[in-house]
């Protein structure tokens, strides 16, 4: 149920996802640059990194033990993405075009006219990662994982924030954005989830 959950949930998004970038309602808003942008440099060899996306926000659902559990975290990660789309839809945005020769880097020259750097704020590349970061933290120290596996975690993620930047798929205020939409969409539903856990045990056990 979790794999093809998961594959669903993908195919849905990503055919959302291209409809709003080819078909964009109002006018596309060109993202400005910062000092950010200008001290991280193009990095060709962040690619693998930057798709590993797709590997890093399918492993929190396979910690989750019940079908309630896993419900919410579907849910939870539907209404990021959600927010997400509902911005493009109002506020296209692109990603500056680089002076770069993209021919000469045939994974990222297919990336580009795959997915041409549009719906760039907030990145959700930036905020899926976040999300399922800090799930994937509470679940494995829930589970008594051990730290170097913690730190592999936050390692992982901000190496995927970092390839957002590097591929020059987005630029810095894109990830600002997307780093603010992804802590607080797992923020409210990690604390919603502990409000459901503190009730239960209140109904279970009426004297604590």
């Amino acid at each position: 149920m979790k794999s093809i959950g998961t594959t669903l949930f993908i195919s849905l998004f990503f055919g959302a996802y291209f409809y709003l970038l080819k078909h964009p309602a109002y006018p596309t808003t060109v993202m400005p640059t910062t000092w950010l942008d200008r001290l991280i440099g193009f990095q060709p060899l962040a690619l693998p990194v930057y798709l590993s996306l797709w590997v890093y926000v399918s492993l929190p659902p396979l910690f989750l033990a019940s079908r309630r559990e896993l419900y919410k975290y579907g849910l939870a990660m539907a209404l990021t993405c959600l927010a997400g789309l509902t911005i493009f839809y109002f506020w296209p945005t692109a990603a500056p075009a680089a002076d770069i020769d993209w021919a000469r880097y045939p994974g990222m020259d297919f990336l580009k006219n795959m997915d041409a750097s549009g719906n760039a704020c907030p990145s959700l590349h930036v905020a899926t990662a976040v999300f399922s970061g800090i799930w994937l933290h509470h679940l494995l120290h829930r589970l008594g994982g051990p730290l170097w596996l913690l730190l592999l975690n936050g390692i992982w993620c901000i190496a995927i924030v970092y390839a957002t930047l590097a591929t020059r798929q987005h630029v810095a205020v894109d990830m600002w954005a997307g780093l603010v939409l992804g802590a607080l969409a797992a923020g409210l539903s990690l604390r919603q989830q502990l409000r459901a856990k503190v009730a239960a045990q209140v109904r279970h056990h009426p004297s604590v």
